[in-house]
């Protein structure tokens, strides 16, 4: 029944999208057989096809590469209805999306990807990777993405799967003003659950605490700190009070409350002119942009962690005593989460042209944060501590509130010259800082136990006097990367040949500094504390944590920051120096050789630190020499690379491509501190000593561009890795962890296709065009190193045998209506490898299916109609075969208006 209720979404999707194209086609047919078809690309693109048009214009980019590149311009990110760059990349060839955040290159891990704005480095504002996550960049400032998987010389050595460079929009010709509105409604959200928010961080008066007590707020030591005296039992009771006022300055007041949702909107406007100036005779530009959009959505998800015994049949519910003794799960976690995604964004460039010479500033602003609350119960029918309702009548109730700001801020100045009288030499050059700040000022966690009577009626919740019953966390992040570097050109023409030679310099300095701050609120007293006796009030069960309820059963707030040598805090560094020279060199416009070779100087160091650091001693424990040493990379290498493409005419290319890269552990992956990874949700450490990844890459490519526009692509390639980097799970009773090794080879090889085809065959205005990547891999981990990890020999965490993305086109022939109805799909992928006799955790396939359409009723405005995820599925993740974790992802409409003055 689930399969024949998932085919109806699918119908809708091809009858919506018939139902909006159809009968514009039809009513045009007539006079489309009027209008010649166009025999050149060029000649595609000014018909005004704005769809096929926008595809045809970036294939002559992709066309002239020396090295072997993907490019999505403007018009497309607009009309497959993509919101942000990670959204918009996974329609490229051999592209998937992971937590709508990271991209994988051809099946390839976040970290075998790499993203640069306008060239330059960018610091990354999540907290657990260098790699940026991409869906913080809107498509409102981007002109184009290039993606290139064959390693250059001009690029970071730090290649795996490709580099994506993003090129924020260009200076305007003409004054250019123009605004956007929309509105959208997401299925899973109706209804949701919000609760009164801190955005304060940590209280100062705790904050002055953690020095003065040296980070322990024990009695005896407040007592031995301030000297308190007194008969009997004063001091104790002076110190119990002293306690008492820090933990009420703690953020308590988070009840939950249930209310209907506001719909999902956003707000884009652009501004920008050029003038002309007669003082030099050049020309002046500005630009300049902002967008606000804000998004809801809730959903339900289940976390769990299977037993080492579980077999086939196994029971995946734990609501009787016969499911409790087949159990499929340690534990089993089913919650419900709100989450409210806000963003502000803003954009400015200026620059200055005159005849072959250009400079520009550009200023970044993007903010991001997302406020998340989660409620539900965690069930442990094999664990020690926490039982079922099936079992002994308790079950573990868990109330989880999370409030995150990330912020990118970059400033960037950019220079174009070429100096003709000087054998047209060109040279450009970019200087760059940019910012990354991360800020959780609320992170707050309860957990309770839910009493059940023997009939199975609720009974109460109450507190116990054991650990971490409620835990506030506090999180600083600060990323600051400086960048700069420039490139000559010298073009050479001789009988038969055609040469430029190329030479640069690129310098990246990073600096990260990680800070977190952990609080628990325990029942000191020991007692059990009943505080809800109705789970019709289970939402405000949180609320019980008054002044009265603190002094009176004796609540005391304890500081868990770890001391030496542990830690949850880090500092890190890297410097990258880099060297470059290149050439490209077409022979008899039939022969182009390219490549060259890069040196790069490479330093990182990552060490753990503790805001418990009072004294010398402290000091020599976080930083001795040997600590240092165990935490830090120094190497330097050259890097070479060679493309080689036979051009018989203008409709075909064959290209091969080799280049030696590296890729080199994040920052926070050489350090011993733990955290927990928010797209796995896992609990991770890092490791220090994590060695560098060296790779070998091999392409070949066959291009083909029919007359008319048409173009195909299928290419071949293979990555032989050294010592690859791969993540290994730890499985306790009642939780993962995970560990970074160092693997001893891994080999990636796989086959793409990529079409772009006029169906005007069949009926006029449509063509189709997507594409499709099937590759394998496998990784060999040193058992020694692997634990009891169950295949030592597997495929690569985040592997995709498969990824396909199709697209239905439709462009009117007058301009006034276009129509995509796009696909995508990735094939199951490792999130992490199985140990303990328990099987690999595989991320399953998730179908996307969008409908995209958009009305020009004039040439200033448009009406955009867009529905995402019409299949609506779930993400899930399994495990031996059994559901471990899934997530509900809802459908989404929206519609929007923009009008250009």
């Amino acid at each position: 029944m689930k399969n024949q209720y998932k085919l109806k979404p699918v119908a809708l999707a091809v009858g919506l999208g018939l139902f909006a194209t159809a009968p514009i086609a039809l009513a045009q047919q007539a006079d489309e057989t009027e209008v010649e078809r166009e025999s050149t690309i060029e000649e595609v693109v000014t018909t005004g096809s704005r769809l096929q048009g926008s595809a045809a214009a970036v294939v002559e980019e992709r066309k002239n590469q020396a090295f072997v590149a993907d490019i999505l311009g403007a018009e497309q990110l607009s009309r497959s209805g993509d919101s942000d760059a990670a959204s918009a990349l996974r329609r490229v060839t051999g592209l998937t999306l992971v937590d709508g955040k990271f991209i994988y290159v051809r099946g390839l891990g976040e970290r075998y990807s790499s993203a640069r704005i306008n060239g330059a480095s960018i610091p990354s504002p999540d907290l657990t990777r260098n790699v940026v996550p991409l869906d913080i960049i809107p498509s409102t400032i981007i002109e184009s993405m290039a993606v290139q998987k064959v390693f250059s010389p001009s690029m970071p050595a730090a290649f795996g799967g490709g580099n994506i460079d993003i090129r924020t929009r260009s200076l305007p010709d003409d004054f250019i003003f123009n605004v956007e509105a929309g509105v959208g409604l997401n299925s899973n959200a109706d209804d949701g659950y919000t609760y009164n928010r801190n955005d304060d961080g940590i209280p100062d008066g705790i904050r002055d605490a953690i020095g003065r007590y040296q980070g322990d707020f024990s009695l005896r030591n407040i007592i031995n700190t301030d000297g308190l005296s007194g008969s009997g039992n004063s001091a104790g009771d002076q110190a119990r009070a002293i306690n008492a006022s820090l933990a009420k300055q703690l953020p308590r007041d988070m009840v939950l409350k249930e209310e209907s949702l506001d719909p999902n909107f956003d707000l884009k406007a652009t501004l920008g002119n050029s003038f002309d100036e007669s003082w030099l005779g050049g020309t002046i530009g500005v630009l300049a942009a902002a967008s606000y959009d804000n998004d809801w959505d809730v959903s339900e998800r289940r976390n769990a962690v299977i037993s080492n015994n579980a077999e086939a049949g196994c029971s995946t519910s734990l609501e009787t005593a016969e499911d409790v003794s087949n159990s499929c799960y340690n534990t089993l976690s089913e919650t419900t989460v709100t989450q409210e995604t806000e963003r502000l964004n803003g954009f400015f460039t200026a620059g200055y042209e005159l005849d072959t010479h250009s400079v520009s500033y550009t200023k970044i602003y993007l903010e991001d944060s997302e406020d998340e609350s989660e409620f539900g119960i965690k069930q442990s029918p094999n664990g020690s501590n926490l039982k079922t309702i099936a079992g002994t009548g308790i079950a573990n109730r868990e109330h989880e509130f999370k409030y995150e700001e990330r912020v990118l801020n970059v400033d960037q100045f950019r220079g174009q010259h070429t100096f003709m009288d000087y054998w047209g030499v060109g040279f450009d050059w970019q200087y760059t800082e940019s910012k990354a700040e991360t800020e959780i000022p609320t992170e707050v966690s309860y957990r309770f136990d839910d009493i059940y009577n023997t009939d199975g009626s609720f009974s109460e919740t109450r507190v116990t006097g054991d650990d971490n019953r409620a835990i506030f966390q506090f999180v600083d992040m600060e990323d600051n990367v400086k960048s700069y570097g420039g490139n000559f050109s010298l073009p050479l023409m001789f009988s038969g040949l055609e040469l430029e030679l190329k030479a640069g310099y690129d310098f990246v300095d990073k600096a990260r500094y990680y800070n977190t701050s952990r609080f628990s609120l325990d029942n000191a007293s020991g007692s059990r504390l009943s505080v809800l006796d109705d789970l019709d009030n289970v939402l405000g069960v949180t609320g019980y944590l008054t002044d009265e309820v603190i002094d009176e059963n004796d609540f005391r707030i304890t500081f868990r920051e770890p001391g030496a040598p542990n830690a949850d805090d880090y500092l890190a560094a890297q410097k990258i120096d880099a060297y470059y020279g290149e050439f490209d060199a077409i022979f008899d416009n039939t022969w182009r050789v390219s490549g060259g070779i890069r040196y790069e100087d490479f330093k990182q160091v990552s060490l753990a630190t503790s805001s418990l650091i009072f004294d010398e001693q402290d000091l020599n424990n976080y930083f001795n020499p040997q600590r240092v040493i165990d935490s830090s990379i120094s190497e330097d290498d050259v890097y070479t690379a060679l493309s080689l493409t036979y051009m018989a005419n203008e409709n075909y290319q064959l290209r091969f491509g080799y280049g030696e890269t590296v890729v080199r552990p994040d920052l926070r992956e050489t350090v011993p501190v733990a955290y927990y990874d928010p797209t796995t949700d896992i609990r991770t450490f890092g490791t220090a000593g994590l060695q560098s990844s060296d790779l070998r890459n091999y392409d070949a490519r066959f291009e083909y561009y029919a007359d008319n526009g048409d173009n195909y692509t299928v290419a071949a390639f293979y990555k032989d890795i050294e010592n690859p980097i791969e993540s290994v799970l730890r499985v306790g009773d009642e939780d993962y962890t995970l560990i970074y090794v160092n693997g001893e080879s891994a080999e990636v090889y796989g086959v793409e296709f990529e079409w772009l085809h006029d169906l005007g065959y069949l009926a006029n205005g449509f063509f189709t065009s997507g594409n499709l990547t099937w590759s394998d891999s496998e990784a060999s981990i040193d058992p020694a190193l692997a634990g009891n990890l169950t295949n030592p020999t597997k495929r690569m965490t985040g592997h995709s045998e498969y990824v396909a993305n199709f697209q239905l086109n439709y462009d009117s022939a007058n301009g006034e209506h276009s129509t995509s109805l796009v696909y995508n799909v990735f094939g199951e992928r490792i999130l992490a490898a199985g140990v303990g006799g328990r099987e690999d955790a595989y991320e399953q396939p998730f179908h996307s299916l969008d409908l995209v359409y958009n009305y020009y009723p004039s040439f200033s405005s448009k009406i955009g109609f867009k529905v995402k995820n019409i299949l609506g599925e779930d993400q899930e993740v399994t495990q031996s075969d059994i559901l471990v974790r899934s997530k509900e992802v809802g459908t989404v409409v929206s519609l929007s208006y923009s009008y250009e003055f």
